[in-house]
């Protein structure tokens, strides 16, 4: 038998710029961007074997944060260290990033304020209600596979309504789901819940909630926020939705409208879609804002694998680590189904005519159900800027 020859890493400079292109090419999603980096360095340059690089893409897919970008990380740090695994990630993020920025001035100096636009927006914006309902779907389908997943995820959604904070009902449904066949100790959990959510005005009271979520956008607040996100990203970026939206929106840092506007934007440009805190982060801070917003978001993808490189594998062998991951995703299905509530409420709220509102929404909803192709989220945002410029909803 003759032996594959060793793969020719690229330089430093030329890894950075490999990956830079990747970015730039990095439109359709994580399935399309998970494949364009498998046919150009599994197939094509041979950097690993298919079966290693599809361990590696589940490895990457239980972990919070973009897989595709996680996986870029991973992947320079095979072919160049962790100095590789940096310029790796750092290039496949740049250009999103740098649209992002350029996006999210031009939206704020030009269009934002314009009333001929805001039908328009308005429009996008049902569109986005559409895309994160599909979202929940997919999510869903994928993870609620039994009834104990569905409880948590329903506990998850009235939970988040009623204003228990996030964190909550995600550690608790994690150490439920490994002891669900332990009665007694659901039963501890479910208490220790129920006594922190109790807890939580007294926390107002005494002040210590203030402490935690300042009222300004500072710049540290928004990398908070950011990196909030990141950790808390499972199963796709928009699970990062309900997190990011928490500490913007729900502050009052920025509207209902101009994060949905943000999304819509994220959705078409070559980036993984959580690049749209970057838009949230300048709306609500500035230039200053929207770099702290990104790093924190970021940062995890980047250190999962710069710090536990050689560990990831065996780390997520672990069945207690597994179960606890699960039920933590069936939460945030029912946070982000939550969230999707809270979004279309406000957005009802601002709309002139509620019915033209409903079926612009059913109607994108249908496309988004049955339309094929990588063009088909931009082609409907397209639609519903142009339904929401003709009929005003």
């Amino acid at each position: 038998m003759t032996q594959q020859a060793a793969p020719h890493f690229p330089t430093l400079p030329q890894l950075f710029l490999k990956f830079l292109r990747f970015g730039l090419l990095a439109f359709g999603g994580p399935v399309a961007q998970i494949a364009m980096i498998r046919e150009a360095l599994v197939e094509d340059e041979g950097w690993i074997s298919s079966a290693r690089f599809n361990r590696l893409l589940a490895v990457m897919q239980v972990l919070p944060g973009p897989e595709a970008h996680e996986l870029c990380v991973h992947m320079g740090m095979i072919a160049r260290g962790r100095i590789g695994g940096l310029l790796a990630g750092l290039g496949f993020m740049l250009p999103g990033f740098a649209l992002m920025l350029a996006a999210a001035w031009a939206y704020d100096e030009w269009l934002a304020s314009g009333t001929a636009m805001a039908s328009a927006f308005f429009g996008v914006q049902l569109v986005v209600l559409a895309i994160i309902l599909r979202a929940i779907e997919r999510i869903g389908r994928h993870v609620l596979e039994d009834r104990m997943l569905w409880l948590l995820a329903g506990l998850a959604f009235g939970a988040t309504l009623a204003g228990v904070p996030f964190w909550i009902p995600l550690i608790a449904s994690g150490l439920a789901y490994i002891v669900s066949d332990r009665p007694w100790m659901l039963a501890l959990i479910g208490a220790a819940a129920l006594l922190l959510t109790l807890l939580v005005p007294y926390m107002h009271a005494i002040g210590l909630s203030a402490a935690l979520t300042p009222s300004r956008a500072t710049t540290a607040a928004l990398f908070v926020a950011g990196l909030k996100g990141g950790l808390l990203t499972f199963g796709g970026a928009y699970t990062a939705i309900p997190y990011v939206r928490a500490d913007t929106v729900e502050r009052g840092w920025l509207s209902d409208g101009m994060f949905l506007d943000g999304v819509a934007v994220a959705g078409v440009l070559p980036a993984p879609l959580v690049i749209f805190a970057t838009f949230a982060g300048y709306m609500a801070g500035g230039w200053s804002g929207a770099v702290a917003i990104t790093a924190g978001i970021f940062l995890p993808a980047f250190a999962f694998s710069l710090i536990f490189f050689e560990r990831l594998e065996a780390a997520v062998e672990n069945p207690a680590l597994h179960r606890m991951l699960t039920g933590i995703a069936a939460a945030v299905v029912g946070v982000i189904a939550a969230t999707l509530v809270q979004l279309g409420t406000s957005t009802a709220a601002r709309a002139s005519n509620v019915g033209v509102a409903v079926t612009i929404f059913a109607a994108a909803a249908a496309l988004i159900w049955n339309a094929r192709g990588s063009a088909r989220t931009p082609a409907i945002i397209a639609a519903g800027a142009a339904a929401g410029w003709l009929f005003a909803p």
